[in-house]
């Protein structure tokens, strides 16, 4: 009886697990910061921003960096903590860690 319990209970638990893997951002949006907020840390960083949208729960910047490279950003939107940059030569940056830092 405890072994089904504990298998029951496993494949009830698995499938919401997986479900929030796939996710990269699981913030409410009632804790959402404006998208004027996402525009000030683009220009901050110095990117000039060409489209901001909303991918996996993230925040998703794209536009181009100070050197004039097209990136696509992955921001966080409860903290606006850069999650990742993508560079369309191939290259990335990933800031996952504590749940990413500002990019420099």
């Amino acid at each position: 009886m405890k072994r089904s319990l504990t298998i029951l209970t496993f494949l009830v638990v698995l499938p919401s697990g997986a479900a929030l893997a796939g996710d990269d951002c699981a913030v409410l949006l009632a804790d959402w910061q404006p998208r004027s907020a996402v525009v000030r840390l683009a220009e901050e960083n110095g990117w000039v921003v060409r489209r901001i949208k909303i991918d996996d729960g993230c925040y998703e910047i794209k536009g181009t960096d100070r050197e004039g490279r097209r990136i696509e950003a992955t921001v966080d939107p409860g903290t606006l903590q850069v999650i990742e940059v993508e560079y369309e030569d191939g290259g990335e940056r990933h800031f996952r860690e504590g749940r990413g830092r500002k990019h420099d």
